[in-house]
């Protein structure tokens, strides 16, 4: 892509949109940046910017397609494109192949940012530069997608990306490709499920070594095979039950591959590792921990779609360590009887990843923290699943009408608090203070909110943060010392 002399106005100065302004203008484009909350914009308002001299619009996720500055742009035929089509054009050669490095692209509802990790890691592991890019937040712009596209010493780019980016773009041809899942999100922003699922699969679009999709997932399944992919591209389908021709699974405590991705025939299994294995899939009572069983899964056959190698690869799976606000334990009070443990799982910010937190869990064992941004989404179903799992509940948030209706309708025996909205600085205290009424030794005191975080907190991270030190802070007081 040639920009030079272009005008590119630049919808939202985040790190993604500071990065790729940096790199355009070092590519000779003349660049309008636009934001109404960062001073050092060059335009604080879109009824500033003058049409006529514009060539190309990078839009931030921040901004649904109905914005009216979006649809001014389309109306006068004037691209609007993510970052990831301006990287994606934008990519360079590979100083020691000569050719662009090739791209893995994960998308899904939930899981994208664990598989990503897990299959950086593996590459690395097998002596590549193999950066996580795209939609993991980080506040570095050295590692922004933009910036990875065009640095000539990475060998390939493992990239998390979001339905909001991937509407806004078109060309991309990935090397490897996955849909972890789809379930209801952000349903409001995309203006229905159809065009959120056929956002999502964007990522399959002439893909050319292997496309990994969710085999347990309807809705994926038949975006993979409907997919139109270059010629000899795998499709793989990934389960949490034995595997069928075409898959990898688990049988029998073993991680089986019956696709031929790893070196077999398709159809013949081969065992690839023991699933026991791989500690941090699993609970301390070696309970797994189904979206994260499921997450390895998908990484493992995008890294050996690539050609990496198995034994490698697995050596460092076993290690990896999910990042944080993923199902981790912050906390444990020691009571009467034994312990009382606090999980954090902030990163679950919608009911289909809620529902995989919930599952992980012994019948009644279970105080569950939710509620948030709804983001248009309904309860119904996933309360009436989990009613088995969840012994009481807590809920947070602005709006707790979704989780109240949801309870009143599925689940009216459940013991139930709702939290006083108001005062954001003390919500996750008053909440923990609440669950610890409820919970007793064995019980699991579990924040996985099937909510966006924005309306209380800073990000699911700082929700996840200030969980954690709640729970430390009620286990010094009330556990046995």
């Amino acid at each position: 892509m040639q920009v030079a002399n272009t005008t590119v106005v630049i919808a939202g100065l985040g790190v993604s949109g500071t990065s790729l302004a940096q790199v355009l203008k070092e590519r000779g484009a003349r660049v309008i940046g636009v934001d109404e909350r960062k001073p050092e914009a060059d335009l604080h308002s879109f009824d500033q910017i003058d049409w006529d001299h514009v060539d190309y619009v990078m839009s931030s996720p921040v901004f649904n397609p109905r914005t009216p500055f979006i649809l001014e742009a389309r109306r006068r035929g004037i691209p609007v494109m993510s970052e990831v089509e301006f990287a994606w054009r934008l990519r360079v050669d590979n100083e020691r192949t000569g050719k662009p490095a090739p791209w893995i692209g994960i998308t899904g509802t939930n899981g994208k940012t664990s598989t990503t990790e897990m299959t950086s890691e593996m590459l690395t592991a097998c002596g590549m530069d193999a950066p996580t890019a795209g939609n993991i937040a980080s506040g570095d712009m050295s590692m922004s997608l933009s910036r990875c596209a065009t640095n000539p010493k990475h060998d390939a780019l493992c990239v998390e990306l979001s339905s909001f980016q991937l509407h806004f773009t078109d060309s991309l041809e990935l090397d490897c490709a996955a849909i972890t899942n789809i379930a209801d999100d952000h349903l409001d922003w995309h203006g229905g499920r159809e065009n959120y699922a056929a956002d999502k699969s964007k990522v399959f679009h002439n893909a050319k070594r292997v496309i990994v999709y969710n085999a347990q997932d309807a809705t994926v399944t038949a975006l993979a095979q409907a997919a139109q992919t270059a010629p000899g591209c795998r499709k793989v389908g990934f389960t949490l039950a034995a595997p069928q021709a075409g898959q990898i699974g688990i049988e029998n405590g073993w991680i089986v591959d019956r696709s031929g991705i790893a070196g077999g025939v398709e159809g013949e299994p081969v065992k690839l590792s023991a699933i026991a294995d791989f500690t941090h899939l699993t609970e301390p009572d070696g309970t797994l921990y189904p979206h994260l069983v499921a997450d390895a899964l998908t990484a493992l056959a995008l890294v050996l779609g690539l050609g990496a190698d198995a034994e490698t690869a697995l050596k460092a799976l076993k290690a990896f360590k999910p990042g944080g606000h993923r199902i981790e334990t912050v906390a444990e009070a020691k009571v009467d009887g034994g312990a009382i443990r606090f999980v954090d799982d902030s990163k679950a910010t919608n009911g289909h990843a809620a529902n995989a937190s919930l599952s992980s869990f012994p019948t009644k064992s279970v105080v569950w923290i939710a509620g948030g941004l709804a983001k248009g989404s309904r309860f119904e179903q996933l309360i009436g699943d989990q009613a088995k799992t969840i012994k009481a509940a807590v809920i947070i948030g602005k709006d707790q009408t979704p989780m109240r209706e949801a309870f009143a309708s599925q689940a009216p025996d459940i013991p139930i608090t709702f939290i006083d909205p108001e005062d954001n600085a003390t919500v996750m205290k008053r909440a923990v203070e609440a669950c610890g009424g409820y919970a007793s030794a064995g019980d699991v005191v579990l924040m996985a909110p099937a909510c966006a975080s924005m309306d209380q907190f800073k990000s699911y991270a700082d929700r996840g943060n200030q969980f954690a030190q709640a729970a430390k802070t009620w286990s010094e007081v009330h556990g046995l010392h």
